[in-house]
């Protein structure tokens, strides 16, 4: 499972993102969670995952591309829209995968790849 960098956060658990994750990436049962991740199949923009889901040992999660979580579907309903208008308004196209999938390599390219040792 990739984590977008800067993934969206819907308010509820904003302040506690980085715990949300970690409790997604670790199999801790979180059952009001849902992950959004960049669309699986041609067509889907975007598709929302209950977080229980993605604790099954066999679920294709290995070249998923986590962009936003939220608490309760609704919400999360909501911040993929809001995700949506976001690259809409920064491109002016709905092609939200070839969008944060650039934005990945950009931060790739950023980090740096060796640590000085002085």
């Amino acid at each position: 499972m990739i984590w977008y960098k800067d993934f969206y956060a819907g308010e509820s658990i904003a302040l506690k993102k980085k715990k949300v994750k970690w409790k997604i990436m670790h199999n801790a049962g979180q059952l009001d969670i849902y992950v959004i991740a960049l669309g699986s199949v041609e067509g889907n923009l975007l598709d929302i995952i209950p977080a229980w889901e993605l604790m099954q040992k066999h679920y294709p999660k290995w070249d998923m591309v986590v962009v936003g979580v939220d608490k309760g579907y609704d919400n999360a309903m909501e911040l993929a829209g809001k995700i949506v208008m976001d690259v809409y308004k920064e491109t002016g196209t709905f092609d939200v995968k070839e969008y944060f999938l650039e934005k990945h390599r950009e931060n790739l390219r950023k980090e740096p790849v060796w640590k000085s040792c002085s």
